[in-house]
């Protein structure tokens, strides 16, 4: 069973998500990852990572494969040429998600050959430790638990238990030429309704729900790739308005590095990165969830706010092994240490938000308590080293006091000038100034921190919001050196880990290369602008998602998948790049 849908290279799989969890679909039409009832629960597929449970619904013959997303949401689509003809399946969470059951949609759609396909359904809860049971068929329908999930399964009739234990339903299903067949997964933490949902009723909603939720964004230079990174960000995103990072856990950023991370939890910093990118364009509701998230918790936890919480806004848990054998050079890991650190940038990185919300006109009076809130915790706390936007050691970083200024003097602009915003922009004038005294190297540029004299792409996010005019010669000066330094061949790097070439110590960062597009855009540097949004947006795979690094040499996806900060800022390009700066 472990071996039988082995893992596969990152641009492979597609996302399935419904704001409340995510599904990851592999090339053989295997859900390989899904967490439930929520993103941060135990997975009840979990071979991604060389746990226990696998859905898969793959043609008998030998085939190969295309996929793509049906315009503007989540549902997959892919068309299976086989021996024997040509069919197609329709795959997506039902949309928008319930908290406490996902419903896993799957249209086998035989037209204009014969389908023929083995289905298996082993669902295991907590990464593979909770196996089905009491497993029962009832016109067609199975029902059984699986851990203390309950489950239902509709149109696999012909389905029978396999194994001592029928812990595992196999079936061989043929679909007749000119009609279909539907199967509809439920897997919930409460008492099932009654009846199965009808497919039918669960496409239709689905279909109209993500055509709601996504806007058609035509005033972009990729209209089409710029709705499809929007539908990932909402996928993402919780009835809370918490966005996850991403939806797996433990997936490498290097191979024997140790460099793995469980991003399924909410960082303020990225929250509120995507909304920016989303106001760059119009007040779409993503705004508004991310300023309501955000808002929660600075006026729940003020000065303490932490730089990552649950969806549900609880405290996330430490970081621990689950003894499985990982995804190839990695190792399995739940929870996260990023809850236990202090990260300055967050402050920042919130005011930013909540000024972008400021000027679309969808702040309320909440939302101008947690600017306060906000403002304060700068005030009270930018002394103190933190541990900056990569989350590493404690220092004085240099970004994250002047993405801090950035924040102050963005809420300072977005209302009427009072004592308050004048004293927002007396403590960003102090910030940038203790900043230039301790952090400015002696060639005019802006270096990591006051003892480190490298560059650091974090240092491109307050050029591009407006720490400074853009025409303040430290801002060219440096970008000038990053793109000099840090970057080979239109890919952007973080900072240079040792002496070792730069894409032997990590994979390039898309972060860092949409921003480095940002940048040049705001320098009125137009050409070299549209040369790195275009170089970067390539490194995707057939689904268009982004993980958080690339592999430049092997041409492969490393990290966590999708990152929701790398499709923030390709949608950010994609708005900016179509018109002047500022305009």
């Amino acid at each position: 069973m472990p071996g039988e849908f082995p893992p596969q290279p990152l641009d492979r799989y597609a996302l399935l998500a419904d704001g409340e969890r995510g599904a990851m679909v592999g090339p053989f039409g295997d859900v390989t990852w899904m967490c439930a009832p929520r993103w941060d629960s135990g997975a009840v597929f979990s071979t991604l990572i060389g746990g226990r449970g696998v859905y898969a619904a793959t043609p008998v013959a030998r085939h190969v494969w295309g996929g793509r997303y049906e315009e503007g949401s989540l549902i997959w689509r892919t068309r299976r040429i086989t021996e024997e003809g040509v069919f197609e399946c329709r795959e997506a969470l039902a949309f928008p998600g319930d908290p406490h059951c996902a419903v896993i949609l799957r249209r086998i759609i035989a037209s204009p050959d014969r389908a023929r396909l083995a289905v298996v359904l082993e669902p295991r809860a907590d990464f593979g430790e909770g196996p089905l049971r009491a497993t029962h068929e009832h016109d067609g329908v199975w029902t059984g638990a699986v851990g203390e999930l309950r489950m239902r399964w509709s149109g696999g009739a012909n389905a029978r238990p396999e194994g001592p234990e029928g812990h595992r339903l196999t079936m061989d299903l043929t679909v007749e030429p000119g009609t279909r067949h539907d199967l509809v997964l439920e897997i919930s933490d409460r008492e099932l309704p009654p009846r199965p949902p009808e497919a039918a009723r669960c496409w239709a909603e689905t279909e109209t729900a993500w055509e709601r939720a996504v806007p058609r964004l035509q005033g972009t230079v990729a209209p089409r790739d710029a709705r499809q990174s929007y539908a990932v960000l909402r996928g993402l995103t919780a009835r809370s308005g918490g966005m996850v990072a991403a939806a797996t856990t433990s997936l490498p950023e290097r191979a024997g590095e140790d460099r793995n991370y469980d991003y399924r939890y909410v960082w303020i910093r990225d929250l509120c990165i995507a909304g920016q990118a989303v106001a760059a364009d119009e007040a779409h509701p993503l705004l508004d969830d991310a300023v309501r998230f955000a808002t929660a918790r600075l006026l729940d936890d003020g000065p303490g706010l932490a730089p990552v919480y649950t969806a549900e806004g609880r405290d996330v848990p430490g970081q621990h092994r689950l003894e499985l054998p990982g995804y190839p050079g990695g190792h399995d890991l739940v929870g996260n240490r990023g809850g236990e650190q202090f990260q300055l940038d967050a402050f920042g990185e919130a005011l930013l938000l909540l000024a972008a919300a400021a000027r679309h006109d969808r702040l309320d009076d909440d939302g101008r308590r947690a600017a306060e809130t906000a403002a304060q915790a700068i005030d009270r706390r930018w002394r103190e080293p933190d541990s900056g936007m990569w989350e590493l050691s404690p220092r004085h970083w240099a970004h994250s006091r002047l993405i801090c200024a950035a924040g102050l003097r963005a809420m300072a602009r977005a209302g009427p000038s009072t004592a308050r915003t004048a004293r927002w922009t007396e403590l960003a004038d102090a910030l940038i100034a203790d900043t230039a005294a301790h952090s400015l190297h002696p060639s005019g540029r802006w270096q990591r921190s006051p003892g480190d004299p490298g560059l650091d792409g974090a240092l491109l996010m307050p050029l591009v919001r407006g720490a400074l005019p853009a025409d303040d010669p430290r801002n060219a000066a440096t970008l000038r050196a990053y793109t000099r330094r840090l970057t080979d061949d239109h890919f952007a790097y973080r900072f240079r880990h040792d002496g070792r070439p730069l894409n032997e110590a990590e994979g390039a960062f898309l972060l860092c290369g949409f921003a480095v597009a940002l940048a040049q855009h705001r320098q009125g540097h137009e050409v070299e602008a549209y040369r790195w949004f275009e170089r970067n947006r390539a490194a995707c795979g057939p689904a268009g998602l982004y993980s958080e690094e690339y592999d430049v040499g092997l041409r492969q996806m490393r990290g966590n998948l999708p990152q929701a900060f790398v499709h923030a800022l390709m949608l950010e390009c994609a708005v900016r790049l179509n018109r002047p700066w500022g305009a």
